[in-house]
């Protein structure tokens, strides 16, 4: 089928969209911790149904111990710490400049493929880099007393975006050496990316139930649990995000080039600004747009440069 992971990635952005504005309205309700342990738990039941429809067993063949290393290691650095930076972000400025930040994730996965697998930094990369932050800048920053730039924004929840940003970036990275060391000989190519979530999901619930028992005890979750709206929030949230989004995009540039798939899926910025108008209020401003535009031209650059 033509343009099968054009498609793909379009379908992604989407769901990403949809993940974002769930997230925020589901950690607002339910909180960060709760809501996490929730999604991690429902992305490995329905990992588990299907490697069993899929492979006839709950856990698929051809990965290494390396291979589920790698993958814990991404989990713990791309859900635990970031996912527990975004959601804190959703709660403080919201999902639409949350997910204006993560166009930061190609910079951090530039720099990190740069360190640990000697990629090369092309001018382009830093080209790119200059005008992600530009239209960051513009969405954010305005004018403050005595005609000086200043934040519009908390700045606890800017640097939580920031910090969501780099870890999913870094977590990309992690995930794509795990992946390399997957046998596809024993395991279809495309249900590669579904087992290698599977263990970051594994990570992701660990260390989501030790931070919850740590700052806040079970209590929440027990709550959580009962709260039937919270509940479909949750589940929602899930299969938007670490279930399909997250397998799917992987699978995308099995069927395009990463660069436009890269691309259509870093929509998100763009596709999100009317609904968080009509879900949150939140005003629509030239800044926001010209901002959001700014920002995926950028992470265009990284992958089409």
């Amino acid at each position: 089928m033509g343009y099968l992971g054009e498609l793909i990635s379009i379908g992604v952005a989407f769901s990403w969209t949809a993940t974002a504005l769930l997230s925020e309205f589901g950690s607002k309700r339910l909180g960060n911790l709760p809501l996490n342990v929730l999604r991690m738990a429902l992305a490995l039941l329905f990992s588990v149904v299907l490697f069993m429809v899929v492979v006839g067993s709950p856990l698929p063949a051809g990965g290494t111990m390396e291979a589920y290393g790698w993958m814990l290691l991404s989990g713990l650095v791309g859900y635990v710490i970031g996912d527990f930076c975004l959601f804190q972000c959703y709660i403080i400025i919201g999902s639409r400049y949350g997910q204006l930040f993560m166009t930061l994730a190609p910079l951090a996965a530039a720099l990190m493929a740069w360190i640990t697998l000697g990629q090369e930094m092309k001018g382009m990369s830093i080209l790119a880099m200059l005008v992600t932050l530009a239209g960051i800048s513009i969405s954010v920053l305005g004018r403050g007393e005595h005609h000086k730039v200043a934040l519009k924004l908390p700045l606890s929840g800017v640097l939580f975006a920031i910090g969501a940003a780099l870890c999913q970036g870094i977590g990309l990275v992690l995930s794509k050496i795990g992946m390399d060391h997957y046998d596809t000989t024993q395991i279809p190519a495309w249900l590669v990316p579904f087992s290698a979530n599977f263990f970051r999901c594994i990570a992701g619930i660990i260390g989501f139930t030790l931070l919850l028992y740590v700052r806040e005890g079970f209590a929440p979750l027990r709550e959580a649990i009962h709260d039937r709206k919270g509940m479909t929030v949750a589940t929602a949230t899930t299969i938007f995000g670490p279930f399909v989004g997250v397998g799917f995009s992987l699978m995308a540039v099995q069927y395009t080039s990463a660069g436009i798939a890269s691309t259509l899926m870093a929509l998100t910025p763009i596709i999100i600004i009317l609904p968080s108008r009509w879900l949150f209020h939140q005003p629509i401003t030239w800044r926001t747009v010209v901002g959001a535009v700014i920002s995926v031209i950028g992470v265009s650059l990284f992958f089409l440069g």
